[in-house]
This record gives C-alpha cells, structure tokens and sequence, in this order.
C-alpha cells in the first residue's frame, strides 16, 4: 500500500496540465494531497484534472498576469484556508541565439519563468503556516552553460538564487524552499525541441553519463521528496535530476 506522506495536506502547482507539473500532481493526488493544479489552456486543464483524479481542482490562469494568481489563491483560501505545498513549475524552455534576441523573447522568457515564479510564491504566503514547503522548477541549464540559450539559462539560474535568499526570508516562519533542477526529460516541450532539429535528442543524450532521457516520473519523485518531511533538514538545496549532467 502506497504511503500517504500527503494526507489532507493543500498542495498548489502552476503548469499543472502537462509534463513534470501533471506528473507531480497525480503523485501529490495519489499520497492523499488536496491538488489544485494551474493552466492557461482550459481544455488541457479539464483533460489534466480527470487524469489525475482524487479531487483534483483545476482552476484557469496564466501565471504571468497577477490577477490570475489571486483568483487561484482566494479559490484555495475558500476552500481550505491554507496552503502546505506550493510547486512552482509553470516555465519555458525559449532556444534563441544572442544576436537573435528581441524584446519579446526576453520578456516571454524572464516574464514567465521569473515573474510568473516570484508571485506565484510571494501570493502564497498568507496562506502558509509553519511547515510550508516551497518547491521551484529550475534546471540544470542555471549551473551549466549550454549555446544558443542564454536567455533560458539565466531565468533558470534565477530561481537557483531566489531559493537561497528565499531561504533566509522564511525562515523565522519554518517555510523551506527548494528547487528541483531537472536535465533534459522526455516532455512534449522537450520532444518539440528535438524534433525541431535533425540530431538534436542524440546529442543531448551524448553529454548524459546515464545514456538516456529523465522520465517526469523521475523529476516527479524528487518533488514530493523536497515537499515531505522526508526532506525536513534540507532547505535552500538545488536537487539535480539530471543523470549526472551537473555532477560529472
């Protein structure tokens, strides 16, 4: 019988209908979590929410306009009256050479996955009490320099540096913040990416010393570590999920 590390605990997730976010959320769903999961599309949050089933509440939004954040947040106070776990996941991934970057590239890019990041948490907190977790989607791409993306790279190695001044800010409250940092995973993001140029999957995988794609399962199961107690003396940690990219 699976453990419910999560039992009648309110965990929120932003891009909750695809990939890493909606592999989260059916594993949050499945240990007892009360999911609330967010998504621009409302299609793709119908279809997400029946997936992962066990009550989940899909509620519409995009990240990046505040407004959204707050409906999301009085619709989880209306209900609950806290919040325990918060992954901010919602992001992009926005290959563009130096000289081809335009204004609109960096505000997508840094206008999602910082933005988007910062008041997802910052909304959060007069939700959580004592014991809050706060997870962050980064990647290995924030520690390792990768050509061609340099604008992804540095919204990443952002929120690498958020979870340690985050760290010190809460915690006189007994938050803990963490980011999980995955390499190269089989998502949809991740396979258009690939099929988007000819070779591109082989030569990731070249550089993996494990030989292979991360699954989101994977990055999934390092989530719920950082939000369990399991992880109660780890904070301000940047937990690679990565095949050994960032360590080798």
């Amino acid at each position: 019988m699976m453990a419910k590390r999560f039992e009648d605990k309110v965990v929120v997730i932003t891009g909750g209908s695809d990939g890493i976010g909606l592999a989260s959320a059916q594993r949050f769903a499945e240990e007892g979590a009360r999911v609330y999961i967010t998504a621009r599309r409302q299609e793709l949050l119908d279809q997400a929410v029946s997936q992962i089933g066990h009550g989940a509440i899909g509620v519409q939004g995009d990240v990046t306009n505040l407004a959204d954040l707050t409906s999301l947040y009085e619709r989880v106070e209306r209900d609950h009256g806290r919040v325990d776990v918060v992954f901010a996941n919602a992001g992009m991934h926005q290959p563009i050479p130096l000289e081809a970057i335009e204004e609109a590239h960096f505000d997508s890019t840094f206008g999602l996955n910082v933005k988007g990041l910062i008041f997802t948490v910052q909304k959060a907190l007069p939700l959580m009490t004592q014991g809050g977790v706060i997870v962050l989607n980064g990647s290995v791409a924030g520690s390792k320099a990768y050509a061609g993306q340099s604008l992804y790279n540095a919204s990443k190695a952002a929120v690498r540096s958020f979870a340690r001044s985050w760290t010190l800010d809460l915690k006189e409250r007994g938050i803990r913040v963490n980011v999980v940092s995955p390499g190269a995973t089989e998502t949809r993001l991740m396979r258009d990416h690939f099929d988007s140029g000819r070779g591109a999957e082989e030569e990731v995988i070249k550089r993996v010393p494990l030989g292979r794609l991360g699954h989101v399962e994977e990055v999934a199961n390092a989530v719920l570590f950082l939000a369990s107690s399991e992880s109660s003396f780890v904070a301000g940690h940047e937990l690679f999920v990565d095949g050994g990219v960032a360590a080798v």
